[in-house]
């Protein structure tokens, strides 16, 4: 039993620098992972808010009808 210890000791030491490098390998990856999902989620929200106002913004004109206020207009400059 111990000297499966020491000899799976020896092949960690053996292999350190591979294992250290892939550990940092798939840590950077993670990070570019999640950086890439984290802008493309602002991104999206952002063109999302900017399309929603440009709808608002863009809805068309607005039309009223104003001859009952003509009306009252020109009966208060009868009366005059």
């Amino acid at each position: 039993m111990s000297q499966e210890k020491v000899n799976r000791y020896k092949e960690q030491k053996k292999n350190r620098k591979a294992i250290q490098a892939r550990k940092k390998r798939n840590a950077l990856i993670t990070r570019v992972c999640a950086s890439l999902i984290a802008l493309a989620l602002v991104a999206w929200l952002g063109y999302s808010v900017a399309d929603s106002y440009t709808k608002k913004q863009n809805s068309g004109p607005v039309t009223a009808d104003i001859t009952a206020l003509d009306d009252y207009i020109t009966s208060l400059n009868t009366e005059e």
